[in-house]
């Protein structure tokens, strides 16, 4: 289905707003010219340091081209021939990559059934029992997604519990951070909480939901990982020949808390959607509303009428429940134009 003047506002995806303005300028102010490729150029040195600033020294950042390649080169890192991950059975790696875990790392992936798409200690500690038999592929890796699939959110006491357990067991620690500045943004606390200091040893920090134009980074914060990121950056297909636009970008984003600006504006447009159908016959929501995701069940006839006019997606279509996404340049008057159609065509 394509968007043309037909849509107001798509509520379907922050992937379909457009690039933050000043993410464009950063853009055009690379692009003045010429610069060393592959990322030996002074905005790539500039996005590492800014890396360091914001998770700590001992960071190293590398910027690839999208969230799934992020994931990838991550557990990439942290996964033998014979290994396998434990994740929620509605992680993004799980539902959303088409295999990709499988077809490109070769592993295994172990998925947990979550009731709000966040793995707790004890689903750890479940799988470990194979831990040692040959039969059996060995878990090496946990990864969970920030914010998760379901738009909850990790607290960094949470995720450091996660951790521990993992660290205990000999696994490592790997987060999905396509909406990290979301979660961070609604628990009111800088990036560093919920990686850096929660012992997450890799995470993606994702920059196209939140901004900006095909841009993402794999944070490295385990030392002894680092070293193997940049062969298989480039194995995986993800090293950009004129890296500095990816990296102008994702400094851009780190440069006075315009990550945090952006997430923040998209929780807050998803929190009035959501107070607006508080009140809505037949309309409720399933999920809290922790980031930029709204889940609400509501009648198929009501879902089709909207799907006329608005742009979104059903999320189970057997049980009427929808999604609904806002992103940095919803206004509130996107939100309350849908509000307005919600109401009319729930009273229908």
């Amino acid at each position: 289905m394509l968007i043309d003047s037909m849509y107001p506002k798509s509520f379907a995806s922050d992937n379909h707003a457009g690039v933050h303005p000043t993410v464009l300028e950063a853009i055009a102010a690379a692009n003045h010219g010429d610069a060393p490729a592959y990322g030996d150029d002074r905005w790539t040195s500039v996005f590492e340091d800014k890396i360091k600033e914001v998770f700590g020294p001992g960071a190293e950042g590398f910027a690839v081209l999208n969230g799934a390649g992020a994931n990838m080169v991550g557990l990439a890192l942290m996964l033998g021939r014979y290994d396998s991950i434990l994740c929620a059975a509605s992680a993004h790696i799980a539902t959303h990559e088409t295999g990709a875990a499988e077809r490109l790392l070769g592993v295994k992936l172990m998925t947990i059934p979550t009731e709000d798409g966040k793995l707790r200690p004890d689903d750890i500690k479940s799988r470990l029992g194979v831990i040692g038999n040959p039969h059996e592929s060995q878990p090496s890796v946990v990864s969970i997604s920030q914010a998760t699939e379901f738009g909850t959110c990790y607290s960094p006491d949470e995720i450091a519990a996660l951790a521990e357990t993992a660290h205990e067991a000999g696994l490592r620690l790997h987060v999905d951070g396509a909406r990290l500045a979301n979660a961070a943004a609604y628990l009111d606390c800088d990036l560093r909480a919920i990686t850096t200091d929660a012992g997450v040893d890799v995470f993606s920090f994702g920059g196209t939901k939140n901004g900006a134009l095909a841009a993402e980074a794999v944070v490295i914060l385990d030392p002894s990982l680092a070293p193997g990121l940049p062969y298989l950056r480039r194995q995986s297909l993800q090293l950009a020949s004129k890296m500095r636009f990816v990296s102008a970008q994702l400094s851009a984003l780190l440069t006075d808390d315009l990550w945090q600006e952006n997430a923040s504006h998209a929780n807050k447009m998803a929190a009035r959607l959501a107070n607006g159908i508080a009140d809505v016959p037949g309309v409720s929501l399933t999920y809290p509303i922790e980031s930029n995701a709204v889940f609400a069940a509501l009648p198929h006839a009501v879902a089709e009428t909207l799907q006329s006019r608005y742009l979104f997606h059903y999320w189970d279509q057997p049980t009427g429940v929808v999604r609904w996404m806002t992103a940095f340049d919803t206004t509130p008057e996107h939100v309350d134009d849908f509000l307005a159609d919600i109401h009319k065509a729930a009273v229908k």
